[in-house]
């Protein structure tokens, strides 16, 4: 299996010739925010068979983005999103929408798949009614990966998506705070141990900044991927971390 990160939420899960792109974000600026480390994603990151989008959120479901991706793109996001997505974008991708929610299972080309929960506020905000849950993806390849999408602790993490070989997990934010429903690096540390992964590769962070905002706490910016790797060596040093920069890619294989 070939993971590549592409900054913030961005990465491709590519095995056995199925492509799967998580919360695509493709261009250099989300609103108020902008990419400060790395160019934007070379066009070959819209190539994928099926787009997983783990919440409403703009840095999430990035609507921006949608024209970038593989027009044959199945759009695997939650439920509701597609009245957002046909408002903003029109028939041609609300029509290739497949809504789920937490428990749901379904199949991309040679992969399946399993939705499990976010602990996260779904909502599409800010000024705007849409919502739906927020979720996170379980892909049963080989090796099996748990895509986290944003969110926090919560009780039933272990048996919703453990045990799985790689972990996608998020350790940071895109600007000087982290409110609830996400994960610090600390807590990414636990998280990862609650799965049972043996590969962890930091994603969440490094990559987008609020426009004027570049002096103000960049030990938000960058370090949270030390951080993590440290807080996992102590939690538990068997677990491999992969810390990727924007574009860079890792090839994992089942012990």
């Amino acid at each position: 299996m070939r993971i590549t990160w592409w900054g913030h939420s961005t990465t491709t899960i590519e095995e056995n010739g199925t492509r799967l792109l998580t919360d695509p974000v493709l261009t250099s600026r989300i609103a108020h925010v902008r990419r400060r480390r790395g160019p934007a994603p070379a066009p070959e990151a819209g190539q994928c068979d099926a787009v997983l989008v783990s919440h409403l959120h703009a840095d999430h479901l990035h609507l921006t983005s949608l024209p970038l991706i593989s027009p044959d793109a199945a759009l695997v996001v939650p439920r509701g999103a597609a009245k957002l997505i046909h408002a903003d974008s029109g028939a041609s991708y609300s029509d290739r929408c497949i809504e789920v929610a937490p428990g749901h299972q379904l199949r991309i080309g040679a992969l399946d798949l399993t939705v499990v929960t976010a602990d996260h506020d779904g909502r599409r905000l800010p000024w705007s009614a849409h919502r739906g849950p927020a979720l996170g993806f379980r892909v049963e390849g080989s090796p099996s990966v748990w895509f986290a999408g944003d969110t926090d602790l919560y009780d039933d993490l272990a048996a919703e998506a453990g045990p799985v070989d790689l972990a996608l997990v998020p350790v940071g934010g895109w600007g000087p705070s982290l409110g609830p429903g996400h994960l610090d690096p600390v807590r990414a540390a636990e998280a990862v141990r609650r799965v049972g992964a043996r590969i962890a590769v930091p994603v969440h962070f490094g990559t987008f900044w609020p426009i004027g905002c570049d002096r103000l706490k960049p030990e938000l910016f960058l370090p949270p991927g030390d951080r993590f790797r440290e807080a996992m060596a102590e939690v538990n040093p068997a677990v491999k971390v992969e810390l990727l920069a924007p574009g860079e890619s890792t090839e994992v294989v089942r012990p």
